[in-house]
């Protein structure tokens, strides 16, 4: 899967658009495979059951070329008055891809919950004890992070009780990682949200230059600031970061996990899939977060 761009569609089309023509060729497969077994199934049994090879073990038996045809015309004709299969199957196996995958980011997310949740060095918003965590992987030059800022920005406002982790994954340019370097540098003097909000929000390119311009008009302190972004300790957290989005899985910005549930991608409800995805946390309890 390639990473995630600006200029790229959200995540869940990603994955449609790409998964679409493989998907309709499985769909085929199986609808002829079905039928295949259906007509001549019996009849392969029955030849079987008659054969009396009595020095080995019967052969495979292959079709015709007159069955192959057959085959293909039954199958043909069958899809073409029957063309509602192919999505029956499509959203068959993409229930049973999604089941796949939650039960795998579950495991994932178990072995890693310290890091992902409890980070005592990531940027926090929100209430720092809250009852509910929601973790945000994100890159300051996504295009979909900067939409879906103001849905983390209304939750944050309007669930007092929910703390909110950053994680800073810059994949998609160098300036991504400038501008997260400065970002947990602001982090260590205490101000990343007011620095987060001010850069998520800016329209030009996010880089070292950008990056410091905007923390210098929300009053960090510049001389340490330069000089924290280039410690290892800031080095050490973006190599961190990056470990574990690989470890979930997560390729792309943004990504939302809340409890034990995924959100990938900016999608237009995502305020209200953010808060519902909390209120069941609070119903059924995380054992992870």
């Amino acid at each position: 899967m390639s990473l995630t761009n600006a200029t790229e569609p959200p995540a869940s089309r990603v994955t449609f658009a790409r998964t679409l023509r493989p998907r309709r060729a499985l769909a085929a497969f199986l609808a002829a495979f079905g039928l295949a077994l259906t007509v001549y199934a019996p009849a392969l049994t029955a030849q079987d059951a008659t054969s009396k090879a009595p020095q080995a073990a019967p052969a495979v038996s292959s079709f015709s070329d007159a069955q192959k045809g057959e085959i293909e015309n039954i199958v043909k004709n069958y899809l073409l008055k029957n063309p509602e299969i192919f999505l029956e199957i499509q959203s068959a196996l993409e229930a049973k891809m999604e089941q796949i995958q939650a039960e795998r980011l579950k495991v994932a997310l178990a072995a890693h919950a310290e890091t992902l949740f409890r980070d005592p060095n990531a940027p926090i918003a929100g209430d720092p004890k809250g009852d509910v965590t929601v973790v945000e992987f994100f890159d300051y030059n996504c295009g979909y992070c900067k939409r879906g800022f103001p849905d983390i920005a209304k939750l944050i406002e309007s669930e007092p009780k929910v703390r909110v982790v950053f994680r800073e994954l810059p994949i998609l340019s160098k300036g991504s990682e400038e501008a997260a370097r400065v970002a947990i540098a602001a982090n260590m003097q205490g101000k990343y949200w007011d620095f987060h909000s001010r850069m998520i929000a800016f329209k030009g390119q996010a880089n070292e230059a950008s990056a410091l311009k905007i923390a210098e008009k929300a009053g960090l302190d510049m001389a340490r600031l330069k000089q924290d972004m280039k410690s290892e300790k800031v080095a050490d957290e973006i190599k961190k970061v990056r470990d574990l989005a690989q470890s979930l899985n997560i390729n792309g910005t943004p990504h939302f996990i809340v409890g034990n549930r995924s959100i990938p991608g900016a999608p237009q409800d995502l305020f209200e899939q953010l808060k519902s995805n909390v209120e069941m946390v609070r119903k059924e309890g995380c054992t992870t977060c």
